[in-house]
């Protein structure tokens, strides 16, 4: 039987990190999920996902800091990173991208399903 794969999503809207969890749970996904930036470094000191899903404005620590922290650690780098944002501001996507983001999703302009096919896209890489 093949193992499930992780998924750090962090996300400190409860509202969308329910909705993406239960999407992904049911997918067949392991998930954990972090509140908010400074949550999110901890849980990585602990454990390597698969793929993390990040938000960009958080409380504490934002996903640019976060995915900072990712692509500066010899052991997380490789990880797949995709940004999961309501923010369409170009220069942050730009800039998340430039560090080393795999992909960045609008929120609004992507469903559940949608991101499980751009995660599994990205896994089979």
């Amino acid at each position: 039987m093949n193992e499930k794969k992780k998924i750090l999503l962090v996300e400190d809207d409860a509202f969308v990190s329910d909705i993406y969890q239960i999407k992904l749970v049911h997918e067949g996904f392991e998930v954990i999920v972090s509140r908010n930036g400074l949550e999110a470094i901890k849980k990585l000191e602990e454990l390597v996902p698969d793929l993390i899903l990040l938000d960009i404005i958080m409380p504490y620590v934002d996903g640019i800091e976060v995915l900072k922290k990712i692509k500066s650690n010899e052991t997380l780098k490789k990880i797949p990173v995709i940004l999961l944002t309501n923010l369409s501001e170009k220069e942050k996507i730009d800039e998340a991208l430039e560090i080393g983001a795999d992909d960045y999703l609008i929120k609004s302009h992507f469903t559940p399903s949608e991101v499980v096919e751009k995660i599994n896209a990205l896994l089979k890489k």
